[in-house]
């Protein structure tokens, strides 16, 4: 691959893109910071959402096995879910989304379809659209996602 004038590397950047002012930089990684906190959470209140609107309920080992993880980690983030009364369940029972619950998983619906959108328009196949979606719905402000939005839907049209 041969290098053209557009081609962005470490070396093209500007002083001030590599190294932007200390208070912009901090901002920048407590962003980082809070979409980490929050990310796994989304992840399992949205899972949850789907399950139920798919399957009728959400039983811990349907979490584990789409997760990919162990059912102790499922019982372990249920517990915190259910601390920051985003779930509620009954022993032996299904999982069911709280108001507060339905809110979030609407809101991370939302951004995962935006961000999917996007990544499509721009021409990523739709296996890695998907896998990168997932990642990136939790790390893109509400004007990054109005962006997109706004370009998936000019794509979509010139294509229509």
């Amino acid at each position: 691959m041969t290098d053209s004038p557009n081609d962005v590397t470490p070396d093209r950047l500007s002083k001030a893109d590599a190294l932007p002012p200390s208070d912009q930089h901090a901002q920048q990684y407590a962003a980082v910071r809070n979409a980490h906190e929050t990310e796994l959470i989304e992840d399992y209140v949205e899972l949850i959402a789907d399950l139920q609107e798919h399957q009728g309920e959400a039983r811990s080992t349907d979490i584990a096995a789409r997760m990919g993880v162990s059912q102790a980690t499922v019982s372990k983030m249920v517990t915190r879910l259910k601390a920051l009364e985003l779930v509620s369940s009954k022993p032996y029972r299904s999982l069911f989304l709280t108001e507060k619950g339905e809110r979030m998983a609407a809101m991370s619906h939302q951004r995962h379809a935006i961000v999917l959108q996007f990544l499509r328009a721009l021409g990523v196949s739709d296996r890695t659209a998907r896998i990168d979606a997932e990642g990136m719905e939790h790390h893109v402000s509400q004007e990054t996602l109005d962006v997109m939005q706004r370009f998936a839907r000019a794509q979509e049209r010139r294509s229509s």
